[in-house]
Protein backbone atom coordinates (compact mmCIF):
# COMPACT_ATOMS: atom_id res chain seq x y z
CA UNK A 1 0.00 0.00 0.00
CA UNK A 2 1.36 3.07 -1.27
CA UNK A 3 1.67 6.33 1.07
CA UNK A 4 -1.27 8.16 -0.55
CA UNK A 5 -3.17 5.18 -0.06
CA UNK A 6 -2.47 5.33 3.81
CA UNK A 7 -2.92 8.76 4.13
CA UNK A 8 -6.57 8.29 2.56
CA UNK A 9 -7.59 5.66 5.25
CA UNK A 10 -6.12 7.28 7.84
CA UNK A 11 -8.76 9.92 8.27
CA UNK A 12 -11.57 7.30 8.44
CA UNK A 13 -15.18 7.89 8.74
CA UNK A 14 -16.99 11.30 8.85
CA UNK A 15 -19.20 11.24 11.41
CA UNK A 16 -22.92 12.41 12.00
CA UNK A 17 -21.75 15.00 14.13
CA UNK A 18 -18.49 15.87 11.94
CA UNK A 19 -21.14 16.49 9.07
CA UNK A 20 -23.28 17.98 10.88
CA UNK A 21 -20.98 20.62 12.49
CA UNK A 22 -19.67 21.47 8.91
CA UNK A 23 -23.53 21.61 7.82
CA UNK A 24 -23.36 24.17 10.79
CA UNK A 25 -20.56 26.25 9.49
CA UNK A 26 -21.41 26.16 6.23
CA UNK A 27 -25.09 27.72 6.65
CA UNK A 28 -23.80 30.08 9.47
CA UNK A 29 -21.17 31.47 7.32
CA UNK A 30 -22.23 31.45 4.08
CA UNK A 31 -26.15 30.76 4.09
CA UNK A 32 -25.48 27.02 2.38
CA UNK A 33 -28.22 24.26 3.30
CA UNK A 34 -26.05 20.66 3.17
CA UNK A 35 -28.45 17.91 3.11
CA UNK A 36 -27.78 14.42 4.86
CA UNK A 37 -27.81 13.14 1.18
CA UNK A 38 -24.87 15.61 0.31
CA UNK A 39 -22.50 13.24 3.16
CA UNK A 40 -20.42 11.22 0.91
CA UNK A 41 -19.66 14.60 -1.47
CA UNK A 42 -19.00 16.73 1.91
CA UNK A 43 -16.41 13.73 3.00
CA UNK A 44 -14.71 13.71 -0.50
CA UNK A 45 -14.04 17.34 -0.49
CA UNK A 46 -13.10 18.42 2.58
CA UNK A 47 -10.77 15.22 2.80
CA UNK A 48 -8.64 16.78 -0.01
CA UNK A 49 -8.43 19.79 2.21
CA UNK A 50 -6.81 17.35 4.95
CA UNK A 51 -4.75 15.31 2.52
CA UNK A 52 -3.56 19.75 1.65
CA UNK A 53 -3.15 21.03 5.41
CA UNK A 54 -1.55 17.48 6.77
CA UNK A 55 -4.12 16.83 9.05
CA UNK A 56 -4.80 13.51 10.78
CA UNK A 57 -8.58 13.86 11.48
CA UNK A 58 -11.86 15.92 10.39
CA UNK A 59 -11.53 17.05 14.07
CA UNK A 60 -8.18 19.04 13.83
CA UNK A 61 -9.70 20.37 10.52
CA UNK A 62 -13.18 21.81 12.85
CA UNK A 63 -10.70 22.79 14.96
CA UNK A 64 -8.91 25.33 12.57
CA UNK A 65 -11.82 26.50 10.52
CA UNK A 66 -13.06 27.47 13.84
CA UNK A 67 -10.24 29.40 15.34
CA UNK A 68 -8.37 32.53 14.70
CA UNK A 69 -5.29 31.45 12.86
CA UNK A 70 -8.17 29.94 10.26
CA UNK A 71 -9.71 32.11 8.65
CA UNK A 72 -7.85 31.71 5.28
CA UNK A 73 -8.91 28.19 5.96
CA UNK A 74 -12.81 29.30 5.63
CA UNK A 75 -12.51 30.59 2.67
CA UNK A 76 -11.54 27.03 1.12
CA UNK A 77 -13.49 25.47 3.66
CA UNK A 78 -16.69 27.28 1.45
CA UNK A 79 -14.75 26.80 -1.82
CA UNK A 80 -14.63 23.57 -1.25
CA UNK A 81 -18.30 23.22 -0.48
CA UNK A 82 -19.78 25.01 -3.66
CA UNK A 83 -20.49 23.82 -6.87
CA UNK A 84 -19.10 26.27 -10.03
CA UNK A 85 -20.59 25.03 -12.75
CA UNK A 86 -21.83 26.84 -15.63
CA UNK A 87 -21.29 27.96 -19.46
CA UNK A 88 -22.07 30.74 -21.77
CA UNK A 89 -25.42 31.92 -22.43
CA UNK A 90 -26.70 29.58 -19.72
CA UNK A 91 -30.71 29.65 -19.75
CA UNK A 92 -30.81 31.85 -23.53
CA UNK A 93 -34.39 32.91 -22.65
CA UNK A 94 -32.66 35.61 -20.31
CA UNK A 95 -30.44 36.69 -22.68
CA UNK A 96 -33.07 37.27 -25.37
CA UNK A 97 -35.18 38.81 -22.86
CA UNK A 98 -32.02 41.05 -22.29
CA UNK A 99 -31.32 41.82 -25.85
CA UNK A 100 -35.16 42.65 -26.92
CA UNK A 101 -36.34 44.25 -23.76
CA UNK A 102 -34.32 45.25 -21.13
CA UNK A 103 -30.99 46.69 -22.16
CA UNK A 104 -33.23 48.77 -25.38
CA UNK A 105 -33.80 51.55 -23.27
CA UNK A 106 -30.82 51.33 -20.90
CA UNK A 107 -28.52 51.97 -24.20
CA UNK A 108 -30.53 55.22 -24.97
CA UNK A 109 -29.78 56.45 -21.30
CA UNK A 110 -26.06 55.48 -21.88
CA UNK A 111 -26.57 57.36 -24.93
CA UNK A 112 -27.19 60.43 -23.44
CA UNK A 113 -24.44 60.36 -20.76
CA UNK A 114 -26.86 58.00 -18.31
CA UNK A 115 -25.38 55.65 -15.66
CA UNK A 116 -26.05 52.05 -16.50
CA UNK A 117 -25.15 49.03 -13.92
CA UNK A 118 -25.78 45.22 -14.13
CA UNK A 119 -24.83 43.16 -11.09
CA UNK A 120 -24.18 38.75 -11.92
CA UNK A 121 -24.16 37.71 -8.45
CA UNK A 122 -22.59 34.38 -7.98
CA UNK A 123 -20.86 34.80 -11.07
CA UNK A 124 -18.82 31.08 -10.55
CA UNK A 125 -16.10 31.57 -13.35
CA UNK A 126 -17.30 34.25 -15.37
CA UNK A 127 -19.17 33.16 -18.39
CA UNK A 128 -22.41 34.70 -17.20
CA UNK A 129 -20.74 38.37 -16.94
CA UNK A 130 -18.88 37.87 -20.14
CA UNK A 131 -21.93 36.66 -21.94
CA UNK A 132 -23.55 40.16 -20.58
CA UNK A 133 -20.94 42.08 -21.77
CA UNK A 134 -20.72 39.98 -25.27
CA UNK A 135 -24.64 40.89 -26.03
CA UNK A 136 -24.11 44.71 -24.97
CA UNK A 137 -21.25 44.98 -26.99
CA UNK A 138 -23.19 43.08 -29.55
CA UNK A 139 -26.09 46.16 -29.71
CA UNK A 140 -23.36 48.71 -29.32
CA UNK A 141 -19.36 47.94 -30.12
CA UNK A 142 -18.82 50.89 -28.21
CA UNK A 143 -20.80 50.14 -24.92
CA UNK A 144 -17.60 49.78 -23.05
CA UNK A 145 -16.91 53.57 -23.72
CA UNK A 146 -20.40 54.57 -21.76
CA UNK A 147 -21.05 54.93 -18.17
CA UNK A 148 -22.08 51.05 -18.25
CA UNK A 149 -20.25 48.42 -15.76
CA UNK A 150 -21.07 44.78 -14.95
CA UNK A 151 -20.02 43.95 -11.33
CA UNK A 152 -19.40 40.12 -11.08
CA UNK A 153 -19.01 39.07 -7.93
CA UNK A 154 -18.69 35.08 -5.78
CA UNK A 155 -17.99 33.98 -2.52
CA UNK A 156 -15.16 32.06 -4.23
CA UNK A 157 -11.77 33.47 -4.68
CA UNK A 158 -10.55 30.54 -6.50
CA UNK A 159 -13.01 30.94 -9.83
CA UNK A 160 -13.20 34.88 -9.06
CA UNK A 161 -9.17 34.47 -9.64
CA UNK A 162 -10.33 32.65 -12.58
CA UNK A 163 -12.88 34.63 -14.07
CA UNK A 164 -11.05 37.90 -14.04
CA UNK A 165 -7.51 35.82 -15.75
CA UNK A 166 -10.68 35.40 -18.61
CA UNK A 167 -9.37 32.22 -20.08
CA UNK A 168 -11.31 29.12 -20.85
CA UNK A 169 -10.16 26.01 -22.23
CA UNK A 170 -12.52 24.12 -24.40
CA UNK A 171 -14.32 21.99 -22.07
CA UNK A 172 -15.78 25.45 -20.54
CA UNK A 173 -16.46 27.61 -23.45
CA UNK A 174 -19.63 25.68 -24.73
CA UNK A 175 -22.44 27.66 -25.47
CA UNK A 176 -19.78 29.97 -27.55
CA UNK A 177 -20.69 30.51 -31.10
CA UNK A 178 -18.21 30.71 -33.63
CA UNK A 179 -18.73 34.26 -34.19
CA UNK A 180 -18.46 35.01 -30.09
CA UNK A 181 -14.48 33.43 -30.19
CA UNK A 182 -13.96 35.27 -33.38
CA UNK A 183 -15.33 38.83 -32.48
CA UNK A 184 -14.33 38.49 -28.34
CA UNK A 185 -11.71 36.20 -27.87
CA UNK A 186 -8.05 35.35 -28.79
CA UNK A 187 -6.14 31.81 -29.14
CA UNK A 188 -4.03 31.54 -26.39
CA UNK A 189 -1.41 28.29 -25.42
CA UNK A 190 -2.39 28.09 -21.95
CA UNK A 191 -0.37 25.44 -20.05
CA UNK A 192 0.63 23.54 -23.42
CA UNK A 193 -3.20 23.95 -24.23
CA UNK A 194 -4.80 26.13 -26.62
CA UNK A 195 -7.73 28.46 -24.87
CA UNK A 196 -9.75 31.52 -25.56
CA UNK A 197 -8.64 34.75 -23.85
CA UNK A 198 -11.15 37.51 -23.19
CA UNK A 199 -10.42 40.68 -25.59
CA UNK A 200 -10.16 44.27 -23.65
CA UNK A 201 -13.50 45.36 -24.76
CA UNK A 202 -14.57 42.65 -22.87
CA UNK A 203 -12.47 43.19 -19.95
CA UNK A 204 -12.88 46.62 -19.84
CA UNK A 205 -17.34 45.94 -19.45
CA UNK A 206 -16.55 43.53 -16.20
CA UNK A 207 -15.71 43.87 -12.80
CA UNK A 208 -14.88 41.04 -10.75
CA UNK A 209 -14.94 41.10 -6.71
CA UNK A 210 -15.24 38.41 -4.15
CA UNK A 211 -18.73 38.91 -2.14
CA UNK A 212 -20.38 36.59 0.26
CA UNK A 213 -24.20 37.23 0.20
CA UNK A 214 -24.38 35.81 3.47
CA UNK A 215 -22.46 39.61 4.73
CA UNK A 216 -23.29 43.03 4.59
CA UNK A 217 -22.85 44.40 0.83
CA UNK A 218 -20.99 47.19 0.07
CA UNK A 219 -21.99 48.57 -2.89
CA UNK A 220 -24.27 51.76 -2.75
CA UNK A 221 -25.53 52.60 -6.10
CA UNK A 222 -28.46 50.79 -7.50
CA UNK A 223 -28.49 48.29 -10.03
CA UNK A 224 -30.73 48.37 -13.22
CA UNK A 225 -30.64 44.43 -13.98
CA UNK A 226 -29.05 41.77 -11.23
CA UNK A 227 -28.76 37.90 -12.34
CA UNK A 228 -29.18 35.85 -9.57
CA UNK A 229 -29.27 32.30 -11.22
CA UNK A 230 -29.02 28.71 -9.44
CA UNK A 231 -27.84 30.77 -6.44
CA UNK A 232 -30.28 30.55 -4.12
CA UNK A 233 -31.39 27.24 -4.50
CA UNK A 234 -28.86 26.37 -1.82
CA UNK A 235 -30.25 28.55 0.79
CA UNK A 236 -33.26 27.20 3.07
CA UNK A 237 -36.37 29.81 2.76
CA UNK A 238 -35.73 32.09 5.50
CA UNK A 239 -31.92 33.15 3.92
CA UNK A 240 -33.88 32.97 0.08
CA UNK A 241 -36.30 35.51 1.83
CA UNK A 242 -33.63 37.95 3.44
CA UNK A 243 -31.57 37.80 0.16
CA UNK A 244 -35.06 38.92 -1.94
CA UNK A 245 -35.67 42.10 0.54
CA UNK A 246 -31.99 42.91 -0.11
CA UNK A 247 -32.12 42.32 -3.92
CA UNK A 248 -35.28 44.57 -3.87
CA UNK A 249 -33.50 47.31 -2.05
CA UNK A 250 -30.24 47.08 -4.42
CA UNK A 251 -32.36 47.19 -7.59
CA UNK A 252 -33.45 50.43 -9.32
CA UNK A 253 -36.95 51.22 -9.69
CA UNK A 254 -38.05 49.85 -12.56
CA UNK A 255 -34.92 47.47 -13.05
CA UNK A 256 -34.56 43.32 -13.44
CA UNK A 257 -33.94 40.31 -11.33
CA UNK A 258 -33.87 37.22 -13.09
CA UNK A 259 -33.18 33.82 -11.46
CA UNK A 260 -32.78 30.26 -12.11
CA UNK A 261 -35.04 28.01 -13.70
CA UNK A 262 -35.40 26.10 -10.36
CA UNK A 263 -35.78 29.35 -8.47
CA UNK A 264 -38.83 31.38 -7.56
CA UNK A 265 -39.92 34.48 -5.23
CA UNK A 266 -40.86 33.02 -1.93
CA UNK A 267 -44.25 34.04 -0.87
CA UNK A 268 -43.23 35.66 1.99
CA UNK A 269 -41.56 38.59 -0.82
CA UNK A 270 -43.66 37.90 -3.24
CA UNK A 271 -45.28 41.60 -2.54
CA UNK A 272 -41.68 43.02 -3.19
CA UNK A 273 -41.29 41.63 -7.00
CA UNK A 274 -43.96 40.98 -9.40
CA UNK A 275 -43.54 38.17 -12.59
CA UNK A 276 -42.94 39.92 -15.72
CA UNK A 277 -41.60 36.48 -17.65
CA UNK A 278 -39.99 33.09 -17.06
CA UNK A 279 -38.15 33.24 -13.40
CA UNK A 280 -37.81 36.87 -14.39
CA UNK A 281 -38.89 40.08 -12.03
CA UNK A 282 -39.89 43.75 -11.08
CA UNK A 283 -40.04 45.86 -8.27
CA UNK A 284 -43.64 45.71 -7.77
CA UNK A 285 -45.11 49.03 -9.54
CA UNK A 286 -42.69 49.21 -12.25
CA UNK A 287 -44.93 48.53 -14.76
CA UNK A 288 -48.17 50.57 -13.49
CA UNK A 289 -46.92 52.73 -15.95
CA UNK A 290 -45.80 50.16 -18.81
CA UNK A 291 -47.58 48.17 -20.79
CA UNK A 292 -47.32 44.63 -18.22
CA UNK A 293 -45.41 42.79 -20.15
CA UNK A 294 -46.98 39.29 -19.37
CA UNK A 295 -44.93 35.74 -19.91
CA UNK A 296 -46.71 35.45 -22.99
CA UNK A 297 -45.99 38.96 -24.55
CA UNK A 298 -42.87 38.22 -24.14
CA UNK A 299 -42.35 34.89 -25.68
CA UNK A 300 -43.74 37.18 -28.70
CA UNK A 301 -40.93 39.39 -28.35
CA UNK A 302 -38.22 36.58 -28.86
CA UNK A 303 -37.54 35.93 -24.52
Amino acid sequence: MNAHIEQRSAHGEMSSQVFHEIAAIAHRKAGLVISESKKAMVKSRITRRLRVLSLPNYEEYLSLVNSAEGTAEMQHFISALTTNVSHFFREGHHFDLLKNTILPPLLKKAATGGRVRIWSAGCSNGQEPYSIAMTLLGMNPKAFEKDIRILATDIDPEVISHARAGIYQKSMATGLEPEHVSKYFDTVNHDGELCHSVKEPLRKLVSFRQLNLHDKWPMNGKFDVIFCRNVVIYFDEPTQAVLYKNFSDAVAKGGWLLLGHSERITENVANVFETVGVTAYRPTGSTQNEKMLTPSALLAKGA
